[in-house]
């Protein structure tokens, strides 16, 4: 019931407007009077805030009436809890003093002990310093020792320098008057052990002794200043080589007066009178130059190895890795680097700003490579002992090649021209129409090839590149002669005189073979040229030689076709007689002689006007080796065959020796086809069962060649490869030809089974006698396939 009364009583002042004010968190007195006044009569709000009051002290008695008991036992806890906190106080206040008295016993020690302490602090900073100091002092002391001792201590004063800066600089020493003049004497030692150092080290480098090196570098390292003296050293190379490099090329230096002064811009070429002397200045400049490169590339080298070899003696340290550790680089790649840079940047402001040395670096270009060369070897000799230096520079870049490409604009200027030298006498011999160059012509333009090479053997390189452009030049000389060339059938013929255009072929074969002759001749003579570069140019010869050969090949052939058409004519005689007196010899048949005749009017008429001995042997070998194993074929293909017969061909075959002797110079020359001939004249007079163990098969006759010989001992009934094909001879000679020894052996024995099937059908007995041996044969040449 009393809950519900306070519960109304709460919920009317909430849902008052006036009192709900009350109730927010936010409430603020003076806030709400302000508003008050503001808002309202103040005769208005004061009843409703009485009746509010009256409201909340009824509430208020309601509670306490009912709730008396708790109250009562409330204020009864506060009474205990007072005589709690009363005892508390007393023991804080009993505490509170303990710690006043115990904070009086410390305080006093606390002090002292600060004091002592910051006066110990004081006393060890002044005993550090008097020790720095007396150590001033003593190092002082040594080092006038040492420096009264002479350049001979100088290392011992630069550790002691080294020493006492390290105490200076951590010490805190500046001001100190109890040192001035031992800081003012370190000072001036310093400078003067720089200075010595410095001296020793350039007459080290100069010299070149690397004891002197070796002490100099030790000094600045003890002075830690090795990175930057080291830099300054290869700086000053530098500078040397770059005012070295301007001046060789400074016009002011190459004019021996002053009518040779180019005016603003693009200089002029000197007066015909001045330009001998401006060009022996320049080489003169060049040949110096190079010494000058080659003595700052032997300095650098030294101060490298000397590096590389030093090290500290007390942290055992190579210097050479202490300068790498601090950033540095290898001295003589980067050195290096910078020589062909300043060339090339050098070598072509020179060439820009001077048309003179352009003309002459690009005319006599081999001997300004001639002059790198030379310095390039030194260089390598200078490093022979130093082939560690040299693998770290190779490793990098090629040194070389970066040599060679400060001289590339005149390099390619002068091979251009070097070209037109070359293709100019060609261009001048072909230019005039209907005009045949003659031998001396020949001459001019291997004697200008001559030239050209000669001037490019000082360098092995340049001498491969002129021997691409002789190469070119060559190739050129035989498209120019490819032109001319009579390419229409009177150039084949060999049935009339000689024609106009096979006189001109016959010419032009000569000459080329005289070129031939004499771009040997050229190289040969040469003195130790690079064998690449001879293969360049005797490889490019081929192109020459290739044409003969195509010029040749229709003449060769049309001969090579009339000899094959005389031995075809031997079918048509009779060769089955048998004789009745072995004694007497069968003259030889008349196809051979009219072969001998042939050849020797072929020889007397179009041949033998061929100059090319060599060339020629190339060509008429092979034709007499062709005409010997043509001969052959055919004679193993006569069937039938009768013991005059043989003779005959026998007669032939010797016959055939003296025939073909215009083509060769010695028949037993012709190798393999020589010997089958002479074998055939021995198997035509051998049986069947001799021949199928001759010691020649079938490396000198082929197993092909001897099947068709024994046909030839065969009955009638048993036909020849071309008859059961229903061929004629002569295609079955184009088949030959055209088809492996393998295909003619499977030929063969389809011939052979043929004439089996035949002596089946006839149902005979048994086959002829040769059916065996020619089986036996057959397999073994299909198994020796």
């Amino acid at each position: 019931m009393e809950m519900m009364e306070t519960s109304s009583a709460l919920g009317k002042l909430e849902q008052d407007d006036v009192f709900s004010q009350f109730l927010k968190p936010e409430f603020l007195v003076k806030n709400f009077a302000s508003q008050s006044l503001q808002g309202a009569l103040v005769s208005e709000l004061l009843p409703k805030l009485a009746s509010g009051i009256a409201l909340l002290d009824k509430e208020l008695l309601n509670h306490v009436s009912t709730h008396y008991e708790d109250l009562l036992s409330q204020a009864t806890g506060i009474e205990t809890l007072e005589g709690v906190l009363s005892m508390m106080h007393v023991r804080i206040q009993n505490l509170l003093s303990a710690v006043e008295r115990l904070k009086m016993k410390l305080f006093e020690p606390y002090k002292k002990i600060s004091s002592h302490t910051a006066m110990l602090a004081r006393l060890q900073t002044v005993c550090d310093l008097l020790r720095q100091i007396v150590r001033v002092i003593y190092l002082t002391k040594r080092l006038h020792g040492q420096l009264q001792a002479g350049p001979q201590e100088i290392t011992k004063v630069a550790q002691s320098l080294s020493e006492l800066d390290c105490i200076l600089k951590t010490g805190n020493l500046d001001g100190m008057e109890a040192i001035e003049k031992e800081q003012q004497l370190i000072r001036q030692s310093r400078k003067e052990v720089e200075r010595q150092a410095e001296l020793m080290l350039n007459r080290g480098i100069e010299t070149p002794n690397q004891s002197q090196i070796a002490i100099a570098l030790q000094v600045f390292h003890n002075l830690g200043l090795l990175e930057r003296t080291v830099r300054k050293t290869i700086e000053n190379l530098q500078n040397q080589l770059t005012d070295a490099v301007k001046d060789a090329l400074s016009l002011r230096n190459l004019s021996e007066s002053k009518a040779f002064k180019g005016g603003p811009g693009r200089s002029s070429l000197p007066s015909v009178g001045s330009t001998v002397a401006f060009r022996a200045n320049l080489w003169t400049n060049m040949e110096k130059l190079t010494n000058q490169i080659y003595l700052c590339c032997s300095r650098a080298l030294h101060l490298q190895k000397v590096l590389v070899k030093k090290r500290d003696p007390l942290s055992q340290i190579c210097f050479m890795e202490e300068l790498i550790n601090v950033g540095g680089d290898n001295i003589l790649p980067v050195f290096w680097q910078f020589v062909t840079r300043i060339l090339k940047e050098e070598f072509n402001n020179a060439a820009i700003e001077s048309t003179a040395i352009k003309q002459a670096f690009e005319g006599e270009y081999p001997k300004l490579l001639r002059n790198f060369a030379d310095l390039w070897k030194k260089l390598q000799h200078l490093t022979s002992n130093s082939q560690q230096e040299m693998d770290e520079l190779s490793n990098e870049f090629d040194p070389e090649l970066a040599l060679r490409s400060t001289l590339h604009q005149f390099e390619q200027a002068y091979l251009s021209r070097s070209l037109s030298r070359l293709f100019d006498p060609i261009n001048i011999v072909f230019g005039s129409e209907g005009a045949t160059p003659r031998a001396e012509d020949v001459n001019e333009i291997t004697r200008i090839v001559s030239s050209e090479l000669g001037f490019a053997l000082v360098d092995a390189e340049l001498y491969k590149t002129v021997a691409k452009n002789v190469a070119k030049t060559v190739n050129l000389f035989a498209v120019k002669w490819e032109q001319m060339v009579c390419t229409d059938g009177e150039a084949s013929q060999v049935i009339c005189p000689v024609t106009p255009g096979q006189k001109l072929n016959v010419e032009i074969v000569n000459l080329l073979n005289y070129f031939n002759t004499q771009m040997k001749l050229v190289v040969s003579s040469l003195v130790n040229p690079p064998p690449a570069a001879c293969e360049i140019i005797l490889h490019s010869l081929d192109s020459t030689t290739a044409l003969m050969a195509s010029i040749t090949h229709p003449l060769i052939k049309s001969i090579r076709e009339s000899i094959e058409d005389v031995i075809l004519t031997m079918h048509n005689e009779d060769y089955s007689t048998n004789s009745t007196n072995s004694t007497i010899s069968a003259p030889c048949s008349l196809y051979m002689k009219e072969l001998e005749q042939f050849i020797i009017r072929a020889h007397s008429q179009y041949l033998c006007q061929f100059e090319a001995d060599d060339f020629t042997v190339t060509l008429l070998h092979p034709l007499a080796a062709r005409s010997i194993d043509f001969l052959v074929r055919h004679m193993t293909q006569v069937r039938p065959l009768g013991s005059y017969g043989k003779m005959r061909l026998a007669s032939d075959l010797a016959q055939m020796e003296l025939a073909i002797s215009p083509l060769c110079r010695r028949v037993s020359e012709l190798g393999k086809s020589y010997r089958l001939l002479r074998c055939l004249k021995t198997l035509l007079f051998q049986n069947a069962e001799h021949i199928q163990f001759s010691p020649s098969l079938p490396d000198i006759i082929p197993y092909s060649t001897v099947l068709n010989f024994l046909f030839s001992k065969a009955p009638n009934e048993m036909l020849s490869p071309h008859q059961n094909a229903h061929w004629s001879i002569a295609r079955y000679s184009q088949w030959l030809d055209e088809h492996t020894e393998k295909e003619a052996l499977h030929l063969i024995q389809g011939t052979l089974e043929a004439y089996a099937r035949s002596v089946k059908e006839r149902r005979e007995k048994e086959y002829s006698s040769v059916y065996p041996i020619m089986l036996h044969l057959l397999q073994k040449g299909l198994e020796n396939k």
